[in-house]
């Protein structure tokens, strides 16, 4: 059975600052706390035995802001097994620990090194552990503790908007909601009244109130007019600690405006008006206007004005002027002074808009009585219509006739008449009068697109009494003439999927002119001829003034070509024809299996990681300059490969090789190291060859050691045939020198040094029929007896 030794850990803070210990409260619930620990111990699983603790611990507090001079002291750390002989050593972990809080590894006090904000960081997990200082291992297993730091009122409620804007209707009724104010306070909510905020109100009253908890601010004074007053700033103040002495407090400003309510009538200024307007006047001669105030604004003083009784109901008109909320009163009927002198009239002066629960206030409308006295004058020229209308191309040259008007004096001298343009409705002076015959001519180009009609007044006046005259409104129409070419409706900018198939439909295009043909419209589209021979994409006419754009080929590859800018030829069928081209963009996008867009970049499959033009060019260039030295280098190697394959000394794996002085035989190991060849399991790994350059990388092929008793023609034998079997097998000739000479060899050796100072002759015929990668050998060896010969 292990032996469980008892670790206790005490914590206090220093005065005058308590630390809290257990027992918890409700307010602390909510931090971690461990059970008991129960172990499994024993040789048998079935045993269950209860450890008790070994550390004593809950959770701390420390108030914030420490404003004393020495270190801020937590608590205590102590081990049962501690003897006093300093043989154990404290250490502390977690949040903090070493920077905020320190631990005395001999005596285990525990101190905070900085001032704390609870607003930065509320609580702090720490670790605690003894380990022996011999050893280096725990005497304790470690525990954790918890330190909250306590709030202390250091944060004054803060709105959340340094100036409030907020309205409300006039004549609201008492406690009617103006507008909620908020204030935050950055302490613990949940420790005391430190965030507790109270609402008051410091400028403001007796108009409005403000709810304690709330921050709502209400109307507090019945019948508040606009008319008398539209603004009002109210102070609110918003103090924490419950409102009590000591709390912090910030402040708010809240603009309040008065919205106006119809609750004024309108009035008339006097009770009768009288005009005058001359016999001869024409109907709509404006005679006078008439207004009444209202006090409201907007909509609310809107006025309305009808004649509702009088001897001229059917004689005169009224109607309301909305820039200026006049009443015009003008000449409905021609007037005779000869049969009737004076008229009276009763006019009333209304709101449309009426809010019934301010009708006790009275009915909101007035009325006043309007005289109307009629003038004997010498009777103006009288026109021979009430309006003309003419009509005239877009195209007309300057000082082209129009038509005419015509006047004459309906008294019994019948003088002469002149005729002139009232200039206040052709300010533009485009058309002119002859004075004498009334034909209308033009004085300027026009444009039917910019204006269609003009509506001017001529005015004929008595040659011999100037004063008299009279006007006759002139309506003059512009007629259409083809100058405008048509042009897309639109800007288009479509997309095609790589993956198109022929005669699919991509866009549809729309063409609008600003001409009116009499017929209607009638536009063409077709390709530009200079795009129309070599492009991808073929324009198909509706004839309804559209057209499609189609593709004519199968496939588009966004890599070779990622815009097409198609030049479209849109004509109407007017006279003369007018056309134009538009351009419209292509982009050849890739699409998902249902041809929805998905990417149209390019440069989107090729560096997907977001590199830029630049970094993609740079790594090309490299590519191509490796591409071309690797090309250059193999091109060298190829033809080095017609040379002898040994030049070198230091080249110990070939079969020929070249000495410049008498050798030392298998004995000497500075030209190559013949070990190897004693030895074949130590030859495992296939390696390259270095005298050319490979045509492919291949991986390596493993073969079998040869054993040590192998005789060296089926050690050759093996080889060749591994050599004739294996794919990376280069295709030249080559010999391998061999210089092991086996257990019993028949041939002895294969060195073609040795060969030359024994005194018999060996039978090389065999080597011919290993096939063509021992020809070159069979060549060597098989004409030793023709050159002895010689």
């Amino acid at each position: 059975m292990r032996t469980y030794r008892y670790f206790l850990l005490l914590f206090w803070v220093g005065q005058p600052y308590p630390t809290f210990s257990a027992p918890l409260s409700k307010r602390t619930s909510g931090f971690p706390a461990k059970k008991r620990a129960v172990e499994l111990s024993g040789n048998s699983k079935n045993e269950l035995n209860r450890s008790k603790r070994s550390w004593m611990w809950n959770q701390f507090f420390l108030l914030e802001e420490y404003t004393g001079s020495d270190y801020q002291y937590v608590g205590k750390l102590h081990s049962d097994q501690d003897r006093g002989d300093g043989s154990l050593k404290y250490i502390l972990s977690g949040d903090g620990a070493g920077d905020l809080f320190i631990i005395n590894e001999n005596t285990g006090d525990i101190q905070a090194t900085k001032r704390l904000d609870r607003e930065e960081k509320p609580v702090y997990i720490l670790r605690a552990q003894a380990i022996n200082r011999r050893t280096g291992r725990p005497v304790e297993p470690e525990s954790e503790f918890i330190i909250k730091i306590h709030d202390i009122n250091d944060n004054e409620p803060i709105f959340t908007k340094e100036v409030y804007t907020a309205t409300v209707p006039e004549m609201s009724d008492v406690g009617t909601f103006v507008v909620q104010v908020t204030a935050t306070d950055a302490d613990d909510p949940t420790y005391g009244n430190s965030a507790k905020v109270v609402y008051s109100i410091l400028q403001g009253q007796p108009y409005f109130s403000v709810e304690s908890e709330t921050g709502v601010i209400k109307t507090a004074l019945l019948n508040m007019d606009r008319e008398n007053r539209e603004q009002y700033q109210v102070v609110i103040q918003a103090k924490d600690m419950g409102g009590q002495m000591g709390g912090l407090s910030g402040t708010t400003t809240v603009n309040i405006t008065l919205t106006d309510v119809n609750d004024n009538p309108p009035r008339f200024p006097q009770s009768t008006y009288q005009f005058k307007t001359p016999e001869s006047s024409p109907p709509g001669t404006q005679i006078g206007r008439i207004k009444a105030s209202d006090a409201d604004i907007g909509e609310n003083a809107e006025i309305e004005y009808s004649i509702t009784e009088g001897e001229g109901l059917d004689m005169f008109d009224i109607v309301t002027d909305q820039e200026t909320q006049e009443g015009i009163i003008t000449v409905k009927k021609l007037l005779d002074f000869e049969k009737k002198k004076v008229y009276t009239l009763k006019v009333e002066a209304s709101n449309p808009h009426v809010e019934p629960r301010f009708l006790y206030l009275g009915p909101f409308k007035d009325s006043a009585t309007v005289r109307i006295m009629v003038e004997d004058v010498d009777e103006p020229p009288v026109f021979s219509k009430l309006a003309y209308i003419l009509q005239i191309r877009e195209d007309a040259q300057i000082n082209m006739t129009i038509g005419s008007v015509s006047a004459q004096d309906p008294d019994a001298a019948r003088n002469p008449v002149k005729y002139s343009v009232d200039r206040h409705t052709d300010m533009d002076r485009i058309f002119n009068i002859d004075s004498g015959n009334g034909s209308i001519f033009t004085s300027k180009l026009l444009d039917r697109e910019t204006l269609l009609w003009h509506n001017i007044t001529v005015i004929a006046t008595e040659i011999n009494n100037p004063k008299q005259s009279s006007r006759v409104p002139l309506y003059i129409k512009v007629l259409d003439v083809n100058d405008n070419a048509p042009e897309f409706a639109e800007f288009y900018e479509t997309f095609v999927c790589e993956k198109a198939k022929a005669d699919q439909l991509i866009q549809t295009l729309r063409a609008i002119d600003k001409d009116d043909p009499y017929s209607g419209h009638q536009f063409s589209f077709s390709l530009a001829p200079e795009a129309a021979s070599g492009s991808n994409f073929t324009i198909q006419d509706n004839k309804d003034n559209t057209a499609g754009i189609l593709t004519r080929k199968n496939g588009y590859n966004r890599h070779e070509m990622s815009t097409y800018l198609l030049p479209v030829v849109i004509s109407d069928n007017d006279y003369p024809v007018q056309s134009s081209t538009g351009t419209v963009t292509v982009r050849v996008c890739a699409c998902d299996h249902h041809g929805n867009m998905q990417s149209c970049h390019a440069e989107a499959l090729v560096h997907p990681t977001g590199l830029s033009t630049g970094a993609l060019i740079a790594i090309l260039l490299c590519i191509v300059t490796l591409l071309v030295t690797v090309v250059l280098f193999a091109a060298l190697r190829r033809q080095r490969k017609k040379e002898p394959l040994i030049i070198s000394k230091e080249d110990i794996r070939d079969n020929i090789v070249s000495y410049n002085d008498e050798g030392g035989g298998e004995e000497d190991t500075q030209a190559f190291d013949i070990g190897t060849l004693r030895n074949p399991e130590a030859i495992e790994d296939s390696k390259l060859r270095r005298d050319i350059v490979p045509e492919a990388l291949f991986l390596p092929r493993r073969t079998p050691a040869a054993r040590d008793n192998t005789d060296v023609r089926d050690f050759i034998n093996q080889r060749l045939k591994e050599n004739d079997t294996d794919p990376t097998a280069p295709p030249y000739d080559s010999l391998a020198t061999y210089a092991y000479e086996g257990t019993g060899s028949v041939a002895d050796s294969l060195s073609s040094l040795e060969s030359v100072t024994t005194d018999g002759d060996q039978d090389y015929d065999y080597l011919s029929d290993w096939g063509p990668r021992f020809k070159k050998l069979a060549d060597m060896y098989g004409g030793v007896d023709s050159d002895k010969d010689s």
